[in-house]
């Protein structure tokens, strides 16, 4: 067996959610909203089954839904693209970071990562024959300098894989941090493969930043996005890729070998949903902007030590001030002893872990939540 997969762990993400599952804690581990999606999105794909093409579609996804993507990213993010030559359809975000990786590295080439990192990144990095080279960023505010960057990069860097916004964190990278990371990758002539699928899922006014918009970027940048996240439909798994014709021609090649196409019911309700008009999605931010700040609120009221989340289905816990250093033992004692199910943020690390910290998703209903809340009342308490 190839040791990258076959030594891998069980993942936290399945460990936790069994746990909650054995014990009938609330889980707010795993990373999915519990409602069910857009009624019109779901819809246009239930037509699309009946009435619809139901054979292969294209290698590089329906016409109108590349036409989708390149007009959906010129209005919300004024990145014009392409449809033909510059977007590509693919069978999930994952999907897509394994093509673009299979792609663009060859055995040696080093790849700055950025940790927290997540977990199939390393794995598909390592199986491609890259050499990870380590960010590690920190909280409260996750971010990284200069002098940092100095030290991951090399003349032997060729991908840079940058997550923004950045999950587990939660943190929105904005134009200053997006401009120093760009001057790294122009001076080392490195590819930039951005994992953009929360773009969306941004609060508080900010609006998400495409690498492809940074100056000198827009022919050495992957864009990834991700329907899955933009419409609250995680199982569809339905992904865009974006880039310049001379790098999409090779990222297509890894494609057509790995799922070559995406169901294209899916694929033409999701064109369907990329043209809805910009209600649908500042309503979409502002329902989950009101639970991250019912569950942040209700934390902070009960003691615990909130960190700052400006995007994601993520909220991240300081449990420093209550005297924890080993979050993966404070979460197994969290679903046994007080029923609510979290993820260890040390689990997003290859190496020096974070400790300190613990995730839960707030993309819940408020009778989640408020159970949540009811039963975490007691934990300042015990730690007093």
């Amino acid at each position: 067996m190839n040791p990258i997969f076959a030594d891998l762990p069980t993942t936290v993400f399945e460990v936790m959610s069994r746990l909650a599952r054995e014990t009938g804690a609330i889980n707010l581990g795993q990373g999915f909203p519990d409602s069910p999606g857009p009624e019109d999105v779901r819809r246009a794909a239930a037509d699309a089954v009946m009435t619809g093409w139901n054979q292969y579609p294209p290698m590089m996804g329906l016409p109108e839904l590349r036409q989708a993507v390149a007009s959906h990213y010129a209005h919300h993010q004024g990145v014009e693209l392409d449809p033909e030559r510059e977007v590509m359809v693919t069978s999930g975000a994952t999907e897509a970071l394994a093509g673009a990786l299979m792609a663009l590295i060859e055995p040696g080439d080093e790849v700055v990562l950025f940790q927290p990192l997540y977990d199939a990144y390393l794995p598909l990095v390592l199986r491609a024959g890259g050499v990870p080279r380590f960010v590690r960023l920190q909280p409260p505010h996750w971010r990284f300098t200069q002098e940092m960057l100095e030290e991951a990069f090399s003349p032997r860097t060729r991908v840079v894989l940058f997550n923004n916004p950045l999950n587990p964190a939660g943190v929105v990278y904005g134009r200053e941090d997006m401009e120093l990371l760009a001057r790294f990758c122009i001076r080392s002539g490195a590819v930039a493969v951005c994992d953009e699928v929360w773009e969306h899922v941004v609060f508080d006014g900010l609006r998400h930043l495409s690498m492809l918009s940074i100056p000198g970027m827009r022919d050495r940048t992957v864009k990834i996005g991700s329907a899955g996240k933009i419409f609250s439909l995680t199982g569809w798994k339905v992904g865009f890729v974006c880039a310049a014709p001379e790098i999409l021609r090779v990222l297509a090649k890894a494609h057509q070998f790995l799922t070559f196409t995406t169901p294209p019911n899916l694929q033409a309700a999701v064109a369907y949903g990329l043209g809805k008009d910009d209600a649908y999605f500042e309503g979409m931010r502002r329902d989950l902007q009101r639970s991250r700040d019912r569950f942040a609120d209700g934390l902070k009221e009960r003691g615990l030590a909130v960190l700052p989340s400006a995007g994601t289905y993520f909220l991240n816990l300081d449990i420093g001030p209550l005297g924890e250093t080993d979050d993966v033992a404070f979460c197994e004692r969290l679903v046994r002893q007080h029923g609510v199910a979290a993820i260890p943020v040390s689990a997003f690390y290859a190496q020096d872990p974070i400790r300190s910290v613990v995730r839960f998703c707030f993309a819940k209903g408020d009778e989640v939540l408020d159970g949540a809340l009811a039963r975490l009342g007691s934990v300042a308490r015990q730690a007093a």
